[in-house]
C-alpha cells in the first residue's frame, strides 16, 4: 500500500509473513525476533538443559560482531548436538536471521533485536480498548485508536526518543559514501 524505504523488518518466523516481506520489500533485511527464536529453541530442548542453553544462546545473540557470534554458535552446536539435536537444528537454521541486527551499529541493536516495541504498542491499544469493550461504530474505534497512536507518537517525537532516526540516517549516509565508487577524471 505504498510503504517504501524499509531497511529492516523485525518479526517472528511466521512463514507467510516472511514470504510476503521477501516478495514486497526486496533489498531490506529481516531480523527474526530473538525472544521468539529463543523460545522456539528452548521448546525443542530437554527441560534439564533449558537454563544453561538459554544462557549460551543469549551470549551468541548478544555477541559484539558476526565473527564472535559464529564462533560461539559452533561451540554450542558441538556441545549440545547429541543432547538436544532438534534444538540445535533450529538454532543452526535460524542463526543468520536472528543475528541480522549485527550489521547495524550497537546502539540500534537493543531496540531492534525483538518485536517488544510493537508488542508494547499493541498492549497499550488493548488496555485502552478494554475500557470501552464494545464500540458503537467503526469510526469510534478508529478515533480511539488514532488518538492512542497520536499520543504515543507525540511521546516518541518529543522528549526521550525510542529510536533517533536522525542518527540512523546519518549512519546510512556514511555507509553509502563508503560503498559508493569514487570516480576521478584526470
Amino acid at each position: 500500500r505504498g510503504l517504501r524505504g524499509v531497511d529492516l523488518v523485525v518479526s517472528d518466523d511466521h512463514k507467510g509473513l516472511v514470504k510476503a516481506l521477501r516478495r514486497n520489500f526486496q533489498g531490506s533485511s529481516w531480523q527474526r525476533c530473538q525472544t521468539h527464536f529463543i523460545r522456539n529453541i528452548l521448546s525443542a530442548s530437554p527441560k534439564g538443559l533449558q537454563g544453561e542453553l538459554k544462557t549460551r544462546i543469549q551470549a551468541i545473540l548478544h555477541a559484539p560482531d558476526m565473527g564472535t557470534a559464529r564462533l560461539l554458535l559452533m561451540r554450542v552446536l558441538e556441545e549440545y548436538e547429541e543432547k538436544a539435536p532438534k534444538a540445535m537444528r533450529i538454532l543452526e537454521e535460524g542463526f543468520d536471521d536472528a543475528v541480522a541486527i549485527l550489521s547495524l551499529p550497537e546502539k540500534y541493536r537493543k531496540r531492534l533485536r525483538t518485536t517488544n516495541s510493537v508488542e508494547r504498542l499493541n498492549e497499550e491499544i488493548r488496555r485502552r480498548e478494554r475500557v470501552i469493550r464494545i464500540f458503537p461504530s467503526r469510526e469510534s474505534a478508529v478515533r480511539l485508536l488514532g488518538a492512542v497512536l497520536l499520543e504515543i507518537d507525540n511521546k516518541w517525537a518529543g522528549g526521550r526518543k525510542y529510536l533517533d532516526m536522525d542518527e540512523y540516517y546519518e549512519y546510512l549516509s556514511q555507509q553509502q559514501s563508503r560503498s559508493s565508487p569514487k570516480i576521478y577524471c584526470l
